[in-house]
């Protein structure tokens, strides 16, 4: 029964962080909602899974190592705001360890992201896009911005194994 518990208190992660790059990906917009869930239920699942309070305390310096930097991109207009919230509630639940693979598969996604809207807002691959649903046809307008809470949510999940909480178990 415990180990139940536990899988279901991790499922608030991926969740959430899908959740946002769904939102993100049809509405070019990341709900505060999705981002303050994640962040505060951190500090409940850490304690009901029993992760020490150092290692708590490292996991919350990343979150706000994250935040700073997310506000850095954010006023250089790199990313958005809902981006710049969700990348760094997903690093509180990650911690230092996983960083590195965080950061990676951001940057690697984020590639891969924009390589595929360049492709499907191309002009050989637009005329098609009529036929799909209205947000897939915004993601194919030239000029339009990227999603990149997709590619945050990706790194999320590849470095989500690593993290003090999944290690912890």
């Amino acid at each position: 029964m415990i180990h139940l518990v536990h899988t279901l208190l991790l499922l608030i992660f991926p969740v959430l962080v899908i959740g946002a790059a769904l939102r993100d990906a049809t509405s070019y917009t990341i709900p505060n909602w999705l981002s303050v869930a994640l962040a505060g239920a951190f500090p409940f699942v850490a304690l009901a899974l029993g992760l020490p309070l150092g290692a708590m305390g490292v996991c919350f310096a990343v979150g706000a190592a994250a935040l700073l930097a997310g506000v850095g991109m954010y006023a250089l207009r790199w990313i958005g705001g809902g981006d710049a919230k969700l990348f760094a509630a997903a690093a509180l639940w990650l911690g230092l360890e996983p960083s590195l693979t965080y950061l990676a598969v951001i940057g690697l996604a984020g590639g891969g992201l924009a390589v595929g809207l360049l492709a499907l807002r191309s002009t050989y691959v637009r005329p098609f896009v009529p036929n799909g649903p209205a947000w897939f046809a915004r993601l194919a307008e030239p000029g339009e911005n990227v999603p990149y809470g997709v590619a945050i949510a990706i790194g999320a999940l590849a470095a989500f194994p690593g993290s003090a909480l999944v290690a912890h178990l």
